[in-house]
């Protein structure tokens, strides 16, 4: 992977991030994928439903939308830093062992993908529930870097706002 192409599509992604009332961006598509922006789409569709199913206890569908390598990031939403496919793995396992249940979904999506790299930068806005079984709200700014692996979408970066209030009631 190019670490200047990595750079430049968080340049991009930070950019759109403060672009005021952004609803959907698209940018040109990259030469030799036109269809590149619809397949970072559907990935990240296919993340936000497996993170939904997580949130029941459920990490294998998770597991399958993330790329399986070494060079993996994950910073969610309390706070932690994991490096690598072994660390991303066992953290979203230990997510779902806590069975936050609710929904999270995408709002104000903005894709823009090349030949084999592409991101989503939204707001994750929805509800989990606390420990004690209480609702408790979500609005996080979100980016995810996607990388095409064998003719398939796989995210490889993930980065949300941290959540404080959502750590205490996980707890």
């Amino acid at each position: 992977m190019n670490i200047r192409k990595v750079v430049a599509i968080i340049v991009v992604a930070g950019t759109v991030i403060v672009a005021p009332h952004a609803q959907f961006t698209t940018h040109a598509q990259g030469p030799g994928n036109p269809g590149a922006e619809e397949g970072v789409r559907k990935a990240a569709e296919r993340f936000y439903a497996a993170l939904n199913q997580m949130f029941t206890g459920d990490a294998a569908p998770i597991l399958v939308a993330w790329s399986h390598a070494r060079d993996v990031t994950d910073m969610g939403p309390f706070g932690n830093r994991s490096v690598g496919w072994d660390q991303v793995r066992q953290e979203f396992e230990r997510e779902a062992k806590m069975k936050m249940g609710g929904k999270v979904e995408p709002r104000d999506m903005a894709v823009g993908a090349d030949r084999d790299l592409g991101y989503v930068v939204c707001v994750e806005r929805g509800e989990n529930l606390s420990a004690g079984g209480q609702p408790v709200s979500v609005e996080i700014r979100s980016t995810s870097i996607f990388r095409l692996e064998d003719g398939e979408w796989k995210i490889v970066h993930h980065h949300t706002d941290p959540a404080p209030k959502l750590a205490r009631a996980a707890h």
